[in-house]
C-alpha cells in the first residue's frame, strides 16, 4: 500500500494552493482587461460629450475676436481641450481617473494631430492606441472574430464572451430558445423554423408539445406532461377532473386547465360539490337545506320546537347554526340567565351596606 510522507504532502498542498493562486489571477486578469475597456470606453464617449458642451463656447475674455485672431480659434484650443479633459471622470472613479492621467499626452496628440484623419476618438484611442478594446465582433488579446464571424457574432443569437474587449473567451451565450455552441440548435419546446449552416430562427413550438417539428399541436414529436396524443396523433388537454376517484379532496372541486388543473374550495355551505357557489353543492353541510337546487341557511329559530328552552332565553339564529341568549334585562350567571341589577337598587344596596357597617 502507497503511503504520502510528510514532505510530500506538503509539496502537494503547496502545488494545489499555487493552481488555485494562477486560476483566480486569470479570471481576475480576464475581468481586468474587461474592465478597462469598459472605462475607455466611456471615456470616449464622456469627452463626445464634452465636445458637444462647449461647441458654441469661447474664451470668456474680453476680446474674443481679438484672441482668436492673435492667438488661436477656441473651437481647437489647448483650454477648449483642458475643460472637456477635466470633465471625463467622477472624482471617486479611480480606474477613470488613473487612465485620463497616464494617457494625457494621446489625448493632446489626438486633438491638434490626428482629430480630422481619425475622428473616431473610442477607436483610435482604446483600440488602436492603448490597445484595451476589440473591434465588434472580436475579443481577446489579439481581437480574434467571434464565434460566428464578427459580423454576426453567435450568428445572431447569443452574446459572445468579451466582444468588444481584449479580455474574455469568444464563447457564446446563447438568447432564449437558442442552445449549442454555435447558437444554431434549439432548445426543447422550440424548433427550427428555417436553418443552414450560418443562420437559425427557432420558434415556439405549441403550448401541448415538449419537442416538435412545426408549430401546431399535429406537428409534436412529444406531448408535454397533463396532454396526451389523440386518434389523429395531435396533442390534446386530458381532463384530469374527469378521473374517478376525483383528484382533489372533498371539501374541493376540481377545475381543469389546459395541460393541468386546479383545486379549488367548496362553498362553506356545502359538504361536497361539482364547482363555486351554493348551487354547485352535492350535499348541503349541516345547518344548510336544499331550497329548489340551491343550498340555504336553515333558521333553527323558526322550527316548531324552538331549540333555546331556558328560562329568559331567546333563539338567534346565525349561519349555518343558531345562539341562544338572554332576553333583554336578563344577563347570563351561572348558565342561567337572571336579572339584570337595577343601578338605583344597586345604591340603595350599597347605602344599606355602609350604614351597617357604621353601627358596627
Amino acid at each position: 500500500m502507497l503511503s504520502t510522507t510528510g514532505p510530500e504532502l506538503r509539496s502537494l498542498r503547496m502545488l494545489f494552493i499555487l493552481i488555485l493562486v494562477l486560476l483566480f489571477q486569470l479570471i481576475d486578469g480576464k475581468r481586468d482587461l474587461i474592465s478597462a475597456c469598459t472605462t475607455c470606453k466611456q471615456i470616449s464617449e464622456n469627452f463626445n460629450k464634452g465636445f458637444d458642451r462647449t461647441m458654441k463656447q469661447n474664451f470668456g475674455g474680453g476680446n474674443t475676436a481679438w484672441e482668436e485672431r492673435k492667438l488661436s480659434k477656441y473651437e481647437t484650443s489647448e483650454i477648449r481641450l483642458m475643460e472637456i479633459v477635466e470633465g471625463l471622470c467622477e472624482s471617486s472613479s479611480f480606474e477613470c481617473n488613473r487612465m485620463v492621467e497616464e494617457h494625457e499626452e494621446h489625448f493632446e496628440t489626438w486633438w491638434f494631430k490626428r482629430k480630422t484623419k481619425h475622428p473616431d476618438l473610442h477607436k483610435w484611442f482604446c483600440i488602436e492606441t492603448i490597445k484595451v478594446c476589440c473591434p465588434k465582433g472580436t475579443f481577446g488579446p489579439d481581437c480574434n472574430a467571434c464565434v460566428g464571424g464578427s459580423e454576426r457574432p453567435c450568428h445572431g443569437n447569443g452574446l459572445c464572451d468579451g466582444e468588444g474587449t481584449r479580455g474574455g473567451s469568444g464563447k457564446c451565450s446563447c438568447n432564449h430558445g437558442y442552445q449549442g455552441e454555435f447558437c444554431l440548435d434549439c432548445i426543447d419546446g422550440y424548433f427550427n423554423e428555417i436553418r443552414n449552416d450560418t443562420f437559425s430562427l427557432c420558434s415556439e413550438c405549441h403550448s401541448s408539445c415538449k419537442t416538435c417539428t412545426g408549430a401546431t399541436n399535429q406537428d409534436c414529436d412529444e406531448c408535454k406532461e397533463g396532454w396526451e396524443e389523440d386518434d389523429q396523433e395531435a396533442c390534446v388537454d386530458v381532463n384530469e377532473c374527469l378521473k374517478d376517484p376525483s383528484p382533489c379532496k372533498e371539501d374541493q372541486y376540481c377545475l381543469n386547465k389546459e395541460g393541468s388543473y386546479s383545486c379549488k374550495a367548496c362553498d362553506t355551505v356545502c359538504s361536497g360539490c361539482t364547482g363555486v357557489g351554493p348551487d354547485k353543492c352535492q350535499a348541503c353541510a349541516s345547518g344548510y337545506q336544499d331550497t329548489e337546487g340551491t343550498c340555504t341557511d336553515i333558521d333553527e329559530c323558526s322550527q316548531p320546537e324552538p331549540p333555546c328552552t331556558k328560562e329568559n332565553q331567546e333563539c338567534a339564529n346565525t349561519n349555518g347554526s343558531y345562539m341562544c341568549i338572554c332576553s333583554s334585562g336578563f344577563e347570563e350567571h351561572d348558565d342561567e340567565c337572571v336579572q339584570t341589577p337595577q343601578p338605583e337598587k344597586a345604591e340603595e344596596s350599597e347605602a344599606s351596606d355602609s350604614d351597617l357597617h357604621r353601627e358596627l
